[in-house]
C-alpha cells in the first residue's frame, strides 16, 4: 500500500518559497511511490482561529484533521517570521489537538519533515528549532534533515517554480528519503 504524506505550509503569497519547498519534498516522496496531499497558504487561511472549546469544525478543518490522521508522514513548512513559526502554520498545527485522543495521537510514530524559509540564517535556524520542539511535543519524529533557506542570500527556484539550486535539491531528496524510509519502518 502506498504511503500517505501530507504537506502543511506556505503563506498567503502564491508560490511562496516555503510552499514551493514543501511541494518539492512531496513531489520527491511521490516519485518514491507516496500518495501526497498539500494544504497550502490559501487552504490554511480557510481555517478559523483554533478554539479547543468548540467541537464544531468546518469542511476545511475536517479535511486537514482527517488527512493528518491518515498520514504516514508529514511535511511542515513555515516562513520564519521574526524568528518564529507563522501564525497561519501554527493555527493549523494547533487544530491537530482534535486527534489527541486517537489511538495514534498527534504525530505519534510518524516522521515529520521540517522546512523554513526566512530572510536570514538566524531566523531560519531559530524557527527550525521551534518546529522541532513542536513536533517532539506532539510525539513525532523530526527527520534528521531539516531544511532552512535564507531567502535573502539563496534563490533556490527558477522562474517556473522548479528547484534550480543543486544543494537545495539534494536537501529535498534527502528529506524525502528519510520520510519514506521512516514511514516504511514504522509500518513494519
Amino acid at each position: 500500500m502506498a504511503k500517505r504524506v501530507v504537506g502543511i505550509g506556505g503563506t498567503l503569497r502564491s508560490g511562496s518559497s516555503s510552499e514551493l519547498l514543501v511541494r518539492a519534498v512531496l513531489a520527491a516522496c511521490a516519485r518514491r511511490g507516496a500518495e501526497t496531499r498539500m494544504f497550502d497558504g490559501p487552504a490554511l487561511a480557510a481555517l478559523p482561529h483554533f478554539n479547543a472549546e468548540s467541537p464544531e469544525r468546518n469542511d476545511a478543518e475536517r479535511a486537514l484533521v482527517e488527512a493528518v490522521r491518515a498520514a504516514d508522514a508529514i511535511v511542515i513548512g513555515s516562513p520564519g517570521y521574526h524568528g518564529g513559526v507563522s501564525g497561519l502554520v501554527k493555527n493549523a498545527i494547533d487544530l491537530l489537538e482534535d486527534i489527541r485522543g486517537d489511538a495514534r495521537p498527534y504525530f505519534d510514530g510518524r516522521p515529520v519533515g521540517l522546512i523554513v524559509s526566512a530572510a536570514g540564517w538566524q531566523a531560519g535556524g531559530v524557527t527550525l528549532a521551534a518546529l522541532r520542539g513542536i513536533v517532539h511535543a506532539m510525539r513525532g519524529w523530526p527527520t534528521p534533515a531539516g531544511i532552512a533557506i535564507n531567502s535573502v542570500e539563496q534563490k533556490p527556484f527558477a522562474a517556473n517554480g522548479s528547484v534550480a539550486d543543486a544543494g537545495v535539491a539534494a536537501q529535498i531528496e534527502l528529506q524525502a528519503a528519510h520520510l519514506m524510509a521512516f514511514a516504511l519502518e514504522t509500518a513494519a
